[in-house]
């Protein structure tokens, strides 16, 4: 049986098309109505340097400029999220990157119409949620605490 402070945890970031468009509380609502467990939030102003190491994969690319200055825009809201099996599950809320081409329901599919200001980042495996929850927050910046409706989330043996 799993303990609660095991449970798994993903990055997100509300991106600033997402700030600027006020759509916090709609991805936020989203997030609670699932049963997904917020472990830590900040807003917080991205700079180059932290977004350099964030997208080192694309640094390279000549787009990176653009993606650079679209994340630096506004504030982003970052949050940790706590759940069983949290990284897939809430990709697949998310959506495929393009949200013309994502399906409805998920975030992207209702609530984005481009490839680039897509919203919203989750971290796309357990290891990389590691690494991006360590870039983004301080260990006391994350709370481990059992919810008390966590009993009407998951059903006996499930945690």
């Amino acid at each position: 049986m799993r303990r609660v402070t095991d449970m798994e945890k993903t990055l997100v970031l509300l991106k600033p098309s997402c700030v600027e468009r006020h759509l916090i509380g709609e991805v936020i609502s989203r997030i609670e109505k699932r049963g997904i467990i917020i472990s830590g939030m900040k807003m917080m102003q991205l700079d180059e340097n932290i977004l350099r190491e964030h997208y080192s994969h694309l640094v390279d690319k000549p787009f990176f400029p653009d993606l650079a200055a679209s994340m630096m825009a506004s504030p982003v809201v970052a949050m940790v999220l706590k759940g069983v099996d949290v990284v897939s599950v809430f990709r697949e809320m998310v959506g495929v990157t393009n949200g013309r081409k994502a399906a409805p329901g998920t975030i992207r599919g209702d609530l984005s119409m481009s490839g680039s200001l897509n919203i919203i980042h989750a971290s796309d495996s357990p290891e990389n949620a590691e690494i991006e929850i360590n870039r983004f927050f301080k260990p006391a910046e994350v709370f481990d605490y059992t919810p008390q409706d966590l009993k009407f989330i998951y059903g006996e043996g499930e945690i």
